[in-house]
This record gives structure tokens, sequence and C-alpha cells, in this order.
């Protein structure tokens, strides 16, 4: 089974949230269970000038505005997955992110970015530019690579299967409809039943509409997003895409992610020897400034500070937390009100709350691994990688029931508690009163030791590797493929 996996970010050399952390661990997944995986990937400096080994397979010559594109293959350091590399500079060699200029605005020409990395793709698929290597299935992640499904629709003899996941569905690439010309579709695509959307052109629809399967990246968030509340403006072309549609659960890099052998950490540790935690929240406390109180739990957010991840509720709840004699640590970047509040919260109570504005992975794995509970109160989480961490260092998630958070902690109920099943705290309403109402029984929990100990231990042993998903997502392929080479 060839498998092309397409996408703007990739874990270690860029990340701007979770869907990073999914394209660098999932095909290695995959490759472990015998598939045939490869990448492709943007040209951007951080995966240009990183990508081993890299060697020209054709010139696709001037396209989407640039007047030169290469691809080039090679193979990804540390995991040595092999990656196809679209070299234009024009279109990628930039400062900034993938998406966003220094000033935060979007560039201006991310439609023909994402259309080349998309068109590229389709063509891979067809088996028209690297005749030696033809995917049976063309899987596309997110917005920035959904156009891929676009371009095979447009060419029907393209025999390799699509399938499309939706990692956040509130992130659509939106552009004028006057730019739909510098895609090089059919004018049928610019309807309704196409790229259209409310008078926009939506990369994220095309892969709805066109993908062979549509595929997010929990089971309840694929719920969620059929209906009103979750569904963007995109929820009747969900329901109508239903039988196409499944929810596979992200996993976590068990390589990455290991207490027992995470060589960023003061101390390691295990679930069946859990002293090295202790000398972990020690040198967090330490390194932040934060009172060394033995009887005070902390707290912490490794977050995108947005009104989505409920950053707003936190704060809301921060004199409740504080009243409870509880610390919090926190690391995270986004809404610039957000980012002031929370730094001058941690300018008046000195010791108690540590602030970090913006994001280091390595200290997020020390924050993780030092905290003894991990706020999570999303209004909507399509899956969230946070709480897995936390439940691999034995912290315990503090989370809103939705999405995937509700697929992966099971809340600490007197009864779960007695059955020892439960990992964790959840609570409903997006509100501060129910946020607050799960960090006091969080509290609570930590004030009896012989409780939390069960509850970190329950948690640690929770399977949430790359393995299962893999098998799924394999399953799923080999369907599909048999499906397309028989129609």
């Amino acid at each position: 089974m060839k498998v092309l996996h397409v996408a703007a970010e990739i874990f270690p050399l860029v990340k701007t949230g979770g869907l990073a952390d999914v394209v660098g661990a999932l095909p290695q997944a995959l490759i472990a269970q015998g598939a045939d995986v490869r990448l492709l990937l943007p040209g951007l400096p951080a995966i240009a000038d990183v990508v081993l080994h890299q060697k020209t397979v054709c010139e696709i010559g001037p396209a989407f505005g640039a007047a030169r594109a290469t691809l080039r293959l090679g193979r990804m350091p540390h995991s040595d997955v092999p990656a196809y590399v679209i070299d234009a500079p024009y279109l990628f060699r930039r400062a900034g992110s993938p998406y966003q200029a220094s000033d935060g605005g979007e560039w201006p020409d991310n439609a023909q970015r994402f259309a080349l990395l998309g068109w590229v793709a389709a063509h891979l698929a067809a088996g028209e530019l690297d005749t030696g290597w033809v995917p049976d299935v063309l899987h596309a992640h997110d917005w920035h690579a959904a156009m891929a499904c676009a371009y095979v629709a447009a060419h029907p003899p393209t025999v390799a299967a699509t399938v499309f996941t939706v990692h956040n569905l509130a992130f659509q690439g939106l552009f004028p409809p006057g730019d739909f010309h510098l895609l090089g579709l059919p004018s049928r695509f610019m309807a309704s039943q196409g790229l259209e959307f409310h008078g926009q052109l939506s990369f994220m629809k095309a892969g709805l509409k066109f993908a062979d399967r549509i595929t997010t990246v929990s089971p309840t968030y694929a719920t969620e997003i059929a209906t009103h509340e979750f569904g963007c403006g995109l929820d009747g072309v969900i329901r109508g895409r239903a039988t196409a549609l499944t929810g596979i659960l992200n996993g976590v890099d068990g390589v990455v992610w290991n207490p027992q052998t995470d060589p960023g950490l003061p101390a390691r540790y295990g679930r069946d020897d859990l002293a090295g935690k202790a000398v972990c929240k020690q040198a967090l406390r330490q390194e932040l400034g934060l009172q060394a109180n033995a009887a005070a739990p902390l707290f912490a957010v490794v977050s995108r500070l947005t009104s989505q991840k409920g950053l707003d509720l936190v704060l809301a709840a921060l004199p409740a937390l504080l009243a409870r004699g509880a610390q919090l640590a926190l690391q995270g970047s986004g809404e610039p009100a957000l980012e002031a509040a929370f730094t001058k919260a941690a300018q008046l109570n000195p010791g108690r709350i540590a602030v970090r504005i913006g994001y280091d992975e390595a200290w997020a794995h020390r924050l993780i691994a030092g905290a003894d509970a991990m706020l999570v109160p999303s209004r909507f989480e399509p899956c969230g990688l946070t709480q897995l961490y936390a439940l691999r260092y034995g912290t315990m998630p503090v989370v809103r029931r939705v999405g995937g958070l509700a697929d992966t902690v099971v809340d600490a109920t007197d009864d779960a508690v007695r059955r020892d099943v439960a990992t964790g705290f959840v609570f409903e309403g997006a509100t501060p009163a129910a946020l607050q109402a799960a960090i006091d029984r969080a509290v609570s929990g930590f004030a009896q030791p012989p409780v939390w100990r069960q509850l970190m231990k329950r948690a640690m042993a929770q399977d949430f590797s790359w393995e299962g998903s893999a098998r799924e997502y394999g399953q799923l392929y080999s369907k599909l493929a048999d499906a397309k080479r028989m129609a």
C-alpha cells in the first residue's frame, strides 16, 4: 500500500499546532505496520534546508506565480521517512509562519501557495511527476492540502483514492472569489456544489466535497461538526457526506513523549516509580520562582491563548484557584489581550503564577512533567494532544467534555474512582463557574495522596499510542484502494 501524506507542517521542523505532531508521527506508525509512505511538504526554509539527501525528481517549471518550481525527494531527519519537497522560493522561502507574515497578517498569495501544494500532490497521484512511485492513496491534511482532492476530482483517470482529514474546522482557507482563476480548475468548481462558500472560495470545502473519505481526529468531533454549534457554517456539507465521514483518534508519539526516557527532564519516572515526578515539580518551581509549598497543587497551561481554547475561562477562574492555595504555570501565545492579562496576573501574584509567552518544545516537556494538573477548558477541541501528553506524564487533565477531550479523559466521579477507571476531571459548560468546580474537585483530590496516586497511575496506564490509530487508517486505505481499483 503506497500512501502519500500531504501537509504544510511537520514536527519537528515546522509546528504551529497539533497538526505537525500528527504528520510527524502517523507516517512512521504506518511504515512500522508495513505501508510504503511518503510525505509531500512545501519548501519552507525550515523544511527545504533540513530534509536530508535531496535529489531532483523533476522540474515543474513556472506555476502559480512562481517562475521556478522543482520537486525534490529526500528523507526526514531523525525518522528517515521519504519526503518530497516543493522547492519554489518565490512562494515558500520567506520569514514568518507558514501562513502569516511576522506582523500577523495572512500572506496575500496563500491561495497560490497552497494551491501549488495540492496541485503537485494530485499530479504525483496521477503518476505524472514521479513514474517510479505512484501512490494508491493520497491523504491530505487540513485546508492547506485540501485542494489536492479537487484537482484529483477534476482528472477522473487518476486511480489514487483520496482521504481528507479535518484537524480544525475553524480554519478554512477562505479567499476572495476573484482568486478562483488562479487555481486552474474548470469553472464548474466555483459553484455551491464546489468551492463556493457564502460568496468566498473555500479550500476546506474542496476537501469536504471531493475527497473519497473524510476523517476527523476524534470520534466525538466527527459527530459535533455535523451540528450547527460546531460546524462553522459547513455542517450542511458535512451532513451531506455523513456516510463518508469517520472519526479516528489521534495518538501520541511514545518516543518523543515518555517520562521514562525524556532527556529534557530533571529526573525520569514511570508508573511504578513516581519519585522523579516530585523532583520535576521542585525543579520547575525553582526555575519559575514559584513558592515551594508541598500542599499546593501546581496547575499548568500549554496552549494557544485564544477564546477557542477557553483561556478567558482560566482568567476568570484564577481568583478561585489561588483562593484554594493552588499555583499556575502557563506557556503560550495568541490573542494580545489574553497575553497581557496573564502577564499582569503573574506580576500581581509573584510566587504563585508564572507565565512564559511563546512556545518552547523542551520547556513544554518540563512543564507537563512538573505540574500536578493540566487545564484544557476548550470551547471546542477536535482531538487535543495536550491532555494526552499530560496523561502520559501522570498530570491530571482538567477538561471540558467536548471533542477528543470527551473521548480520552474519564471523569473522577466517586464511582469512577472506586472502580479505578478515572483519569482526570471533566466539566460540561463553557463557564467560569463550571471550570472552578472542576478545579475545586482537583484540589480536593490532590489533598488525598492515595487517591491522587491512584489517578496518576491509571492515567499513565492509558494506551493512546499511534499503533491503534495507524491500524484504523490502514484498514480505511485498503478498503478505499480496493474500491477504486474495482470501479
